[in-house]
């Protein structure tokens, strides 16, 4: 699975989601890592494609069930 994180934004947006053990909203993930929201929400986009992350609600978004 982590050959699937590209660099070091995918994987902080990654763990910050699986250490939530909730969904959080791309806002929230940005002050967790204290990275842009706009790169955060790049990220996400990403890591919905690779089928990382899901989206259980609208704009919230969790790690995708393994």
């Amino acid at each position: 699975m982590s050959e699937e994180i590209e660099d070091e934004t995918e994987g902080k947006v990654y763990s910050a989601l699986k250490e939530s053990g909730k969904p959080m909203r791309s806002g929230e993930v940005a002050e967790a890592t204290d990275i842009d929201k706009k790169v955060v929400s790049k990220t996400i986009t990403k890591l919905k494609k690779k089928g990382l992350v899901c989206s259980p609600k609208r704009c919230y978004y969790s790690v995708s069930e393994e």
